[in-house]
Order: structure tokens, then C-alpha cells, then sequence
């Protein structure tokens, strides 16, 4: 029997509209450095984001903006580089949205008839509110999601789960350990929480008539480094320290860790002087990246399981990496390549060569065009980020741009080889090599004053959109 050319033409038709508007999960994880095994970090155990970057496009060499949590997101959604100093604190989204916040990310995508909705931490504050508690005020960035919420859990408010110990206890600033064992099951914590949630809402969407922009944000490795007594056994060996851990002795913009040594109880201890320590926080760290895999991995399989993966772009990012005793700094908030590095792995549907690495320098602002341009979603003007189409293509496209970061009165260049770090009146500049010094052992720009001069007016002229 002959089937009319019509109702071939209509039962093609939603396959066609789901390829050219694919769903966007994206996922983010809070102060994960590349301590990932698929970015060859040989004592990481993180099998579920190692088996996605398998089927993804990995970048090796993607630079955050920020090297803090509200400034970093702040860049993600705007696509552009700081231009105030307002967007270098973690404010920096509720103080500057009205700017901007119509031409947001998500906006954006909830305009061209997406539903967007966003998990956990999103944005700086978990759920989207601000004021006490991170929970009672206006929210943070308004009209861009049609839901942000954090799961329902045991802790009080979200900033008390941002900063969660075991089964409903908050911080302390100041008492509280830095980490936390805790033999128990994955749900005394909050990412378990999350990853529960983040499932029943893909459950969910299946019966959604729009395409969805949906973002998960976790929480850990983020400070204080807690996880269950299972993720901690896991690393039982001793995590190898890093190979300059001396404070500089040429100006820098070292800091002395005050969120680590601020927020938090060491009974006296000091990581720099204490070297049983200091391999006592790796490992909490690194049992912290191994329990935060696991949520990701049950969140990637309950999308398998779905049957939308093949109409949906994923994107794994954190916000910033994180310094364990590099320089001597237990933390982020500098320019040294380690707080400014973090993990990026996409996925979308028709990728080539899936599993290969992109080394190529790209930044946090690029992923606001790159999603757009996935997704048929014309970009808004005015922005610096470029698309990594042709990177997702084909692996080996080289940069398109050097890597600009902020913090403070500094700024940093990262091109392939080089990363200049200048303060405002260029009093203080540091150079350093990674063909031939990748751990930022010295400062270099006395035996490279043309590179110096070069990067630096790079660095410091206007950018032309």
C-alpha cells in the first residue's frame, strides 16, 4: 500500500524540528581543576566523566574568566569579559543583571521558546534567591528561568547546603573542618540530593512539547571537601604533591588562602609546614571530585535511559579550578594556570570523532555562542566569546584567541605557549613558559622582553567585538 507523500513528509517532521532544536543539559561543577582521569590525571577515579569524554569533545586547555564562583558564572551567561569591577565579585550577576540579564544565557534560549529551568548552583547562589540564606531575597537573575530551585534536603537553606556536613548541619565559619568523612550513604550530602532531583525532572521532560534548556549545578569538590567514608577509601594512596609549592619569591599575585584558612577549623594544623596535611586535603579533595562523578554519572545514564540523548547537547564545565599547596596557595582567587583551568567536555548529536582532545585555547565566555550556535538560536551582539564549532568539527582546529582572565586590578593572557600576568599600571609582570616550565617554577619575563611587550599590548588594548 502506497503511503501518502504527505504523511511521510509529517512523520518526518519532529525528527527534523529535534535536530535542528536539540534539548542543552549542562552540567557544572563547583571548583573542579582537570584532577580528571580523561585529562590524565593518573590517581583521579572518575569513571562516569571519563567514560562521557569518550563520547564527547574534550578540552584540555579551556580558562575560565574569574578565578571565582559568581564572577566566572557571570562571564558564562553574559558570553563577555568582565568590563567593571563589579564583575569581578561573586555579586557580580545580581549587581550588574539589569544590564544585561534580557540578553542572559538562558534568556536568550527561553525567548526562541525553550524551557529553561536550572538545578542547585547555577548561578552564584543555589536556587537563583538572594538575601539571607541565599533564599529570601528577589532572585538573581530574573526572567531568565521558568523554574530554579534547589531539592528539598534536610539543610535549613540553600547556603547552608552550599556549605553542608552530614545529614542537615551547616558551616561554621571558622569551626567547621575543612573535610568531612562520613560513613553513610551518597544522600547525607547534597549532590545526591541534586542528582535524585535532576533525574525526576528529565523524567519529566520526556513529555515536554518544547525543547528544554536544563542546568544542574553541583556542589563539590567545593570547600569543605566532604563525601561519604566510600568515596574516601578509594584513595587509599598517597596523592602526589605538587612539584612547586614555595610561595614566590618575585612579585606576585600569591594570596594567603583566606578562604581556606578563614572559613574553616585546622586545629593548628597548616598544609605548608605540615606535609601529612597537606596530603590529608588532596585526598579530601580528590574523594570529593570521585562522589560528585558518581551524581554525574547517574544524571548521563538517566538521559540514556530516556531516550532523549540523541536530541541533546551536553556540556560538562566548572567554574574555576583550585590550587592544593601550588605556590603555596589553598585555593583559587589568582591568575597561576591551576585556579584558572578547569575541565570542559561537550557533546552534541552528529559530533565527529568523538573521545578526541582539543588542545586549543578556549574560554568559558565561548559557550554562550557555541550552545547558540548548536541549537539554530541567532547570538546576541556585542559578545566575546566565539563559537567552538569548528573545534567540536574537528579537533586539531587550532585557537582562535588567547585566553583572557581578571582578578582584582590583574589581568592574564594565556596564548598557547605563554601567560603574561600584569597588574593596572604593569608595576608587576610575570611571564611564564609552559613548553618549557609547565609548573610555573620562575617568573620569565626578563629573558623575554619582546613576548613581554607583545602580550602585554595584547592584553591591555580595547577588544573589538
Amino acid at each position: 500500500m502506497k503511503i501518502p507523500v504527505l504523511l511521510l513528509i509529517a512523520a518526518a517532521l519532529p525528527q527534523a524540528q529535534a535536530a535542528d532544536r536539540p534539548n542543552v543539559l549542562f552540567i557544572a561543577i563547583d571548583d573542579l581543576r582537570n584532577d580528571l582521569g580523561v585529562l590524565g590525571a593518573a590517581h583521579a577515579k572518575t569513571p562516569a566523566l571519563d567514560a562521557f569524554g569518550k563520547t564527547a569533545r574534550i578540552f584540555d586547555r579551556h580558562y575560565v574568566q574569574v578565578p571565582t564562583c559568581g564572577a566566572s558564572r557571570c562571564a558564562l551567561l553574559r558570553g563577555s569579559y568582565p568590563e567593571k569591577p563589579a564583575h569581578y565579585q561573586n555579586g557580580a550577576i545580581q549587581v550588574t543583571h539589569s544590564e544585561w540579564g534580557k540578553n542572559s544565557l538562558p534568556a536568550t534560549f527561553r525567548s526562541r521558546g525553550y524551557q529553561t529551568l536550572a538545578l542547585g548552583k547555577i548561578s552564584h547562589y543555589p536556587g537563583g534567591r538572594t538575601g539571607a540564606g541565599w533564599s529570601e531575597g528577589p532572585e538573581e537573575l530574573p526572567g531568565a528561568w521558568d523554574r530554579s530551585w534547589v531539592p528539598e534536603s534536610p539543610w535549613k537553606n540553600p547556603q547552608a547546603m552550599m556549605h553542608g556536613y552530614a545529614n542537615g548541619v551547616a558551616r561554621q565559619p571558622g569551626k567547621s573542618p575543612a573535610s568531612e568523612v562520613f560513613d553513610g550513604p551518597d544522600e547525607v550530602y547534597p549532590d545526591a540530593l541534586v542528582a535524585a532531583d535532576a533525574i525526576r525532572t528529565l523524567h519529566d521532560l520526556t513529555n515536554s512539547e518544547k525543547p528544554w534548556f536544563f542546568s544542574v549545578g553541583f556542589f563539590k569538590p567545593h570547600l569543605p571537601f566532604n563525601a561519604p567514608k566510600r568515596w574516601f577509601d578509594l584513595h587509599d594512596r598517597e596523592i602526589p604533591a605538587p612539584a612547586v609549592a614555595n610561595k614566590p619569591d618575585w612579585p606576585s599575585g600569591w594570596h594567603p588562602s583566606g578562604e581556606f584558612f578563614g572559613n574553616y577549623s585546622h586545629g593548628g594544623r597548616d598544609p605548608n609546614e605540615d606535609p601529612a596535611y597537606a596530603a590529608e586535603m588532596r585526598r579530601a579533595y580528590a574523594a570529593s571530585i570521585s562522589y560528585v562523578d558518581a551524581q554525574v554519572g547517574r544524571l548521563l545514564e538517566a538521559l540514556k535511559e530516556s531516550g532523549m540523548e540523541r536530541d541533546t547537547v551536553v556540556v560538562v564545565w566548572s567554574d574555576h579550578g583550585f590550587l592544593l599547596g601550588e605556590h603555596a596557595i589553598w585555593g583559587k582567587h589568582c591568575l597561576f594556570e591551576k585556579s584558572l583551568r578547569s575541565p570542559l567536555m561537550i557533546r552534541h548529536p552528529g559530533l565527529k570523532d568523538p573521545g578526541r582532545t582539543s588542545t586549543a585555547v578556549v574560554e568559558t565566555v565561548d559557550l554562550f555562542p557555541t550552545l547558540t550556535d548548536l541549537c539554530g538560536i541567532k547570538t546576541p551582539a556585542e559578545m566575546d566569546g566565539k563559537s567552538l564549532r569548528p573545534q567540536l568539527e574537528n579537533p586539531d582546529s587550532p585557537s582562535a584567541k588567547p585566553a583572557r582572565g581578571y582578578w582584582g586590578g590583574g589581568r592574564t593572557l594565556r596564548t598557547d605557549r605563554w601567560r603574561l600576568i600584569t597588574n593596572g599600571k604593569g608595576q608587576r609582570v610575570e611571564l611564564f613558559d609552559y613548553d618549557n616550565d609547565p609548573e610555573e617554577s620562575r617568573n620569565h619575563a626578563a629573558d623575554h622582553p619582546d613576548v613581554v611587550k607583545e602580550l602585554k599590548e595584547q592584553l591591555w588594548k580595547k577588544i573589538i567585538r
